[in-house]
This record gives structure tokens, C-alpha cells and sequence, in this order.
């Protein structure tokens, strides 16, 4: 039998290299070159940090708003529509923000169909007769994000909402207080918190979206000092601020986690209970649920579909059709190879790991909460340190797969985590004892046991995983092997310059390619939750 110490050990040293590229980082900050440091402060570093406080309030609020109220309706109402906006409300989920963006953009803008629209029905000539919002500024960065992450409230409230024992919604009808506001937001808080605490980290590493509206935000920032500057040790130090702002986050979402204080489901009827409306409500619930998904998912895929059958867009079916398989290649390689990596950390950190390990572990589940320009920043510092410390020869282009297979696996490895964990914390450890007290090994008896109780949590984390890579941009872009492209890449490159009809229906693609997960997966976590 092999000794699982090794494994033990081996799971520890690479967690310490999954962390090794956020800690080089702070590394490069601190003893690389400060000179660029006071300059920054004194212009540039105060922009960006207010811009992107102010986006991240923005963005929460709204998401909330969404979120809340469209996960309390489905799940408190019974009404037209509900069957329909349980799955539905989850699909702008599939929609990157910047395609948002690109959509929105060319809609609203003065050339565009709506104005053009308003000024033959009224008569106007020039935009010194009204009076239109900018969609290329911060409110419209807010509206446009809010839009395709509400989705990580509204799922994480409408489970929370739906396990929330039905006798105290009960209790609160005979004292005769607001269930919503007494019962469902109170219990529902650390998924309320955690949804949140998703939005505003998605918030704070979106690049595509700030870039487009230009709006300077510290990621952006760390881009353009990074690759406008040419100052790495600039771009790390802009990036530990951003660092503090993610450890707050981290930090509201554990308090709001650990706050739970039950898990069990009460015997007998436990499911929050429904009520029928008809007539003036009935309809006032479908349009706030119609709404957000709207905004998220109706109008941009409208907007791209009508690109798509005038013919504006570029359709050249063979180069779309390799971008498309290298996309989902690298995607589906990536998201199976951290599953695996999740699958092999989370268990033995579980049963054969001591405090010191499990912390490591625990670590290098941080990835999620950081943007992905500062990981590539760390992942750049670190292969070239390790690149003068071990010389080795490889071609760039399987050199360059391999850096992103590294980038992915720090950025998602915390979401695989996280589905594991959360099948084996309702494993009972008496399982695997019984066994164990049976004569059977170790090892067979994770593969008989633990593995079949887990392949749920396996199949969610691994579509999690796969939509995210799928619509990552920053990374990609930074980090990719030359002449590479992912539909992301492909489609900002025509966007950014100002070229989205052409795009259209490569952006579908990342949209089409996004749904059959995503609805896949609602079925799945609302199948378990209502077992």
C-alpha cells in the first residue's frame, strides 16, 4: 500500500505553487522598482481607486436589487411565467459583460437605431435638441455589469430561500410580520453575502467592459502601467491595493458564511411557501422578472442575431469553426484538469491532511478573488524567475498552453474547491470509518464511496469552470501563445476597434456555447436542492 503521506506532502507543495505567483507579486511591489510608485499616487492611483468603489457600489446595489427580487418572486409566488423565469433568469449568466458593452453601446449611441428612431418621430435634428444618457460612462458600466451578474445573487437567495424551514415563515404570518423582510432576508443572508461578495470580485477584475467605456479602474490601470508603461513593479504595486480590497471581500463573505447555524431540513413539508396571484399582480411580477433578464440576455442576443441575418457580420465558417474548437478545447482540458486538481486537494486535505496542509489548501483557493491582469502580473514574475532558476527548452506555443493552463487553474481552482467541499461536508465521516473497519483500503474506498457521492458536485464545478474560461479575456489576451485566439480574443479585437457587426456572430457562439451549461446546471442544483 502506497504510503499517503507522499500524496499528503505532494498536495501541499502544489498548493505552495499555485500560491507562489500571488505572493511574487507583493514580492515585485515591494522590491522592485518604486520610483514609478510616488507618481502614481500624486495622479492616476486616486482615479482609479474611486472609480472602482464607485463601480463596485453600483454594481452591488443593482445586483441586489435584481437578484433578491427575482429570487423572492420565483420562489414566493406562484404565477405566468415562473416555470419559465426559474431557468431563465440564470442565462445572462452566459453573456461576458463586454459583449454587453459592445451591444449596448452600438444601440444607444447617436447613430444608432433607438436615436435615429427618436429623431424621425419627433422631428429632431441634432443632438442640440435633447437630451440622451451616455451608455459609455459609469452609469452605464453599472447598469450593463449588473445586467449578466445578478445571476449569483438571484441563484445563491432563490437556494437559500427555498431550504428556509417553513415553519417560520409560519411564525411570522401569526405575529403578522413581513416574511420577506423578517424571515427570508435574515436566513438568507450568507447566501445573499456570498452571491454578493462574486459580484463585486467579478466587478473589480472585469477588464473588457472598463476598458471599452473607458472608465479607469485598477485593473484597467494595471494594464495600461503594466503594458503602457512598461513598469511591472508599477502594475504589482497597483495590484496589492487591489489585493486589501479582495481580503475585505473575503473576509465579509466567510462572517456572513459562518453565520449559518443550521443545516438540517425540519421533518415533514420544509420548503418556503407559495402563493397564487392573478390579475394587476400577476403582471407586475412578470415584468420584474422580465426586466433583468431582458436587459442581461433578450436585448444584447437580439441585438447580435439582427447583425447576424443582415449580413453585417463576418462569417467566415472555417476560421470560426477553428475558434470555436480551440475555444472549447482549452476550456473543457482546463476546467477537467482543475476538477481533477480540486477532486485530489479537497480529499486528501479532508482525511489525511494535518492544520498546516489544510491551511496551504485553503490558500491557494484564493485565485477566484483576483483579477485576472494581476494574476497574469504574478504569473509573468514567477516563470521568469523559475525560468532563470530551472533553464529548460520548449517551443512557445506549447510553452505558452501550458502558462495558461497554470493561469486558469490559480483563478478557477477556487470554484472546483468549492464544489467539493460542499459534497463533503454532507459526507459523514462514519462512511468512509465503516468501510475502513471493513478491511477496505483507503483508496478503494474513496473510488467506492466518496466518488459516487460526489459526482454531482463534480459535474457543477466542472460546468462552472468551463463557462468561466470559456468567457475569460484578460488572461487569455495577456498570456496566450502567438497567433492564438479564443472566441473572447477574437471577438474584442473587432470590438475594440469599433468593428462589433463583424464580431456578431462569433459573440453568439460564446453565448450559444454558454447556455447548454448554464441551464444544465440550474436543473441540477434545483434537483438537489429539492432533495
Amino acid at each position: 500500500m502506497i504510503n499517503f503521506n507522499l500524496w499528503s506532502n505532494s498536495v501541499a507543495i502544489i498548493a505552495l505553487v499555485i500560491i507562489a505567483p500571488i505572493f511574487s507579486i507583493f514580492y515585485y511591489a515591494i522590491l522592485g522598482d518604486t520610483s514609478l510608485w510616488p507618481h502614481l499616487f500624486s495622479t492616476v492611483l486616486p482615479r482609479y481607486l474611486t472609480n472602482t468603489i464607485i463601480l463596485m457600489f453600483g454594481v452591488g446595489g443593482l445586483s441586489l436589487v435584481f437578484g433578491l427580487t427575482t429570487a423572492w418572486i420565483v420562489t414566493r409566488y406562484n404565477f405566468f411565467g415562473k416555470k419559465f423565469f426559474e431557468w431563465m433568469l440564470l442565462l445572462p449568466a452566459a453573456v461576458p459583460a463586454y459583449i454587453i458593452a459592445y451591444t449596448y453601446t452600438d444601440f444607444f449611441e447617436y447613430a444608432g437605431p433607438l436615436q435615429s428612431l427618436l429623431r424621425d418621430i419627433f422631428g429632431w435634428t441634432s443632438s442640440k435638441d435633447y437630451w440622451f444618457p451616455n451608455v459609455r460612462s459609469m452609469g452605464g458600466a453599472i447598469l450593463v455589469m449588473s445586467s449578466v451578474l445578478y445571476p449569483y445573487v438571484y441563484l445563491m437567495t432563490r437556494a437559500s430561500f427555498i431550504t428556509t424551514p417553513i415553519s417560520f415563515f409560519q411564525t411570522s404570518s401569526i405575529y403578522g410580520r413581513n416574511s420577506f423582510f423578517n424571515v427570508a432576508i435574515p436566513f438568507g443572508r450568507p447566501g445573499i453575502i456570498a452571491g454578493l461578495a462574486l459580484v463585486l470580485m467579478e466587478t473589480i477584475s472585469d477588464f473588457g467592459t472598463v476598458d471599452y467605456f473607458a472608465i479607469e479602474t485598477l485593473t484597467l490601470g494595471v494594464f495600461n502601467v503594466w503594458l503602457g508603461m512598461n513598469s511591472l513593479s508599477g502594475a504589482s504595486q497597483i495590484s496589492s491595493i487591489l489585493f486589501m480590497i479582495v481580503i475585505v471581500l473575503l473576509t465579509l463573505e466567510y462572517l456572513g458564511r459562518r453565520s449559518r447555524k443550521f443545516h438540517e431540513k425540519y421533518s415533514g413539508a420544509s420548503y418556503t411557501p407559495t402563493q397564487t396571484v392573478s390579475g394587476v399582480k400577476n403582471s407586475l411580477l412578470f415584468l420584474i422578472c422580465l426586466i433583468p433578464l431582458s436587459l442581461g440576455f433578450i436585448i444584447p442576443v437580439s441585438i447580435l442575431l439582427n447583425f447576424v441575418i443582415k449580413g453585417y457580420s463576418i462569417i467566415n465558417f472555417l476560421e470560426i469553426f477553428q475558434i470555436t474548437l480551440s475555444s472549447i478545447s482549452l476550456a473543457f482540458i482546463s476546467s477537467s484538469f482543475i476538477m481533477l486538481l480540486s477532486l485530489l486537494m479537497i480529499i486528501v486535505g479532508a482525511y489525511k491532511s494535518n492544520n498546516f496542509q489544510k491551511i496551504l489548501i485553503f490558500f491557494a483557493s484564493s485565485g477566484y478573488a483576483f483579477p485576472g491582469t494581476i494574476l497574469a502580473v504574478g504569473i509573468v514574475v514567477f516563470v521568469g524567475w523559475l525560468n532563470d532558476l530551472i533553464y529548460f527548452r520548449m517551443s512557445y506555443a506549447v510553452g505558452g498552453f501550458i502558462i495558461l493552463l497554470f493561469a486558469y487553474s490559480i483563478r478557477f481552482l477556487a470554484v472546483g474547491n468549492g464544489a467539493i467541499t460542499s459534497g463533503i461536508s454532507r459526507i459523514h465521516p462514519n462512511l468512509l470509518d465503516a468501510s475502513r473497519t471493513m478491511g477496505v483500503s483507503f483508496f478503494k474506498s474513496i473510488r467506492k464511496i466518496i466518488l459516487p457521492l460526489l459526482y454531482t458536485n463534480l459535474l457543477v464545478g466542472g460546468i462552472l469552470v468551463f463557462v468561466d474560461i470559456l468567457k475569460e479575456l484578460p488572461i487569455t489576451l495577456l498570456l496566450r501563445p502567438f497567433n492564438f485566439e479564443t472566441l473572447a480574443t477574437y471577438v474584442y479585437q473587432y470590438a475594440s476597434d469599433e468593428m462589433l457587426e463583424e464580431s456578431a456572430f462569433a459573440a453568439l457562439i460564446i453565448v450559444i456555447a454558454g447556455l447548454g451549461p448554464v441551464i444544465f446546471l440550474n436543473r441540477t442544483i434545483t434537483k438537489s436542492i429539492k432533495n
